[in-house]
């Protein structure tokens, strides 16, 4: 089972099968393989087998790892699943085709700035910080609607929003809130569920699952 293909093709079976009880179509769901800490020859074998959304959490790495490998696959698809500091933005949104962390006013400031000079629009996720941890990053549920009307008021695309549950926690319900929330605001993107939970997520509306271990293996230290 160590073999990336066996692995993918394993991940895939349960996202068709969750698809499947869901009464969705697996074109719904976009599977991003999170590849942060994990280095470039073992992101290959996944892009051979034809995975193609790829996760990073830090730009420096990002850039590092990924001009090479897009070389080879130039229809990789790049997600920035971290937080970004806002020094970084410009930087993020030349390199990526997605931030999943948007998650505060100056941030949006910060990626209308670079989204301007790059002359490109790169689609975001709100991070909700849907289990009121203020040490994970993401947005207070109170102040979303302030940040999404910053957001358009800004130019920046609001592509739907993004959670991570409290850890050791049933993760259902905090799915289930993302979901209400992203369909109140009207906003078609859930990224949401991970290696743990990915299942779950799609049966409560994921658009978009970051999984990495089930992939990878464990990540390296970093």
């Amino acid at each position: 089972m160590n073999d990336p293909a066996t692995l993918l093709a394993d991940v895939e079976g349960h996202i068709a099968q969750a698809c499947r009880i869901a009464a969705r179509e697996r074109g719904e769901v976009t599977l991003v393989a999170v590849s942060k800490t994990h280095p470039a020859d073992a992101i290959a074998p996944l892009l051979a087998a034809g995975q193609r959304a790829f996760g990073e959490n830090r730009v420096q790495e990002a850039e590092a790892k990924w001009p090479a490998l897009r070389e080879q696959w130039p229809d990789a698809e790049l997600h920035l699943v971290g937080q970004l500091q806002s020094n970084k933005a410009a930087d993020a949104v030349a390199l990526f085709d997605a931030i999943h962390s948007l998650d505060r006013p100056s941030l949006v400031t910060a990626l209308a700035r670079g989204m301007d000079k790059a002359g490109r629009q790169v689609p975001c996720f709100v991070q909700v910080d849907i289990g009121e941890e203020p040490q994970k990053g993401g947005c207070a549920i109170a102040e979303l609607p302030m940040l999404l009307a910053q957001a358009r008021d800004a130019d920046v695309p609001v592509a739907g929003l993004m959670c991570v549950p409290p850890h050791g926690i049933e993760p259902a319900p905090f799915f289930a809130l993302l979901d209400k929330l992203a369909a109140d605001h009207g906003l078609p993107g859930r990224s949401m569920g991970m290696s743990g939970d990915y299942e779950t997520a799609i049966m409560l509306g994921a658009t978009h699952v970051r999984v990495g271990t089930a992939l990878f293996g464990s990540r390296a230290p970093g």
